[in-house]
């Protein structure tokens, strides 16, 4: 996850902190080899038990922008409130259909807003037909701010008024969210006055043909990478 200050006086500026796990996978992806990358979960268990472990298949090219897990995450039993306050139920709505799924918030200054636009402008080079197949759902780590009407007004400006955000209540979010390797906290204030939120760290590729998060983005992932990956995770390959 990456930490950020939402600044309480115009002078403040941001703070980040590099994701660890998003290092540990730059590392197995170089090395070419299969590792367990962890955020204090148990290797015994199996990812998407509770555990935060993901097995990590580098493969040979280390240039590639997605990581393919050799064990998927279960796709997290979440029901929060959609953009237009309605009940949302993660794994119903989606079920079936190619999904994105990343954890961040409206006031993040940078990674967040960029993330969701280049998933945008890489979805509007996808035909017709696989831009309605695919499913792009932002989770808010920050819901005392991120209301549905709030969610409902950032989304279209920071990627597209087809995806969909989610809001609720903060521990069905964290529990969610670690129920596919991400790890956060809840929103706190410095003392400055400043809010400190928490964003995931990558955005996690769910394939159509069995419901798994089989593929990891982290946040340098370009406009470029996902218009070449999006038609083969449309179709539940591995990109």
């Amino acid at each position: 996850m990456s930490e950020e200050k939402t600044p309480g006086a115009a002078s403040a500026r941001p703070g980040r902190r590099t994701p660890l796990v998003i290092a540990a996978v730059a590392i197995v992806a170089a090395l070419g080899i299969t590792a367990a990358v962890g955020l204090g979960g148990n290797d015994d268990k199996p990812a998407g038990s509770g555990s935060s472990v993901a097995v990590v298949s580098g493969g040979s090219d280390s240039t590639k922008a997605a990581t393919v897990l050799d064990r998927p995450f279960t796709k997290p039993a979440l029901v929060l409130t959609d953009t237009k306050g309605q009940k949302y139920d993660l794994r119903e709505r989606t079920k079936g259909k190619p999904t994105l799924i990343y954890f961040g918030y409206t006031h993040c200054p940078d990674v967040c807003p960029l993330t969701m636009s280049n998933i945008a402008i890489a979805k509007k080079k996808l035909p017709k037909a696989d831009q309605d197949k695919l499913q792009v759902v932002f989770v808010t780590t920050d819901p005392e701010r991120d209301t549905s009407a709030e969610l409902a007004k950032w989304l279209p400006a920071a990627g597209d008024p087809s995806f969909t955000g989610l809001t609720g209540d903060f521990s069905a979010i964290q529990a969610g969210a670690r129920q596919i390797g991400i790890g956060i906290d809840p929103p706190t204030k410095d003392k400055d006055g400043n809010v400190v939120s928490m964003h995931g760290a990558q955005v996690i590729a769910f394939s159509p043909t069995t419901d798994q998060g089989y593929v990891l983005y982290g946040e340098d992932a370009s406009v470029d990478d996902y218009a070449k990956d999006l038609p083969k995770i449309i179709k539940g390959e591995n990109p």
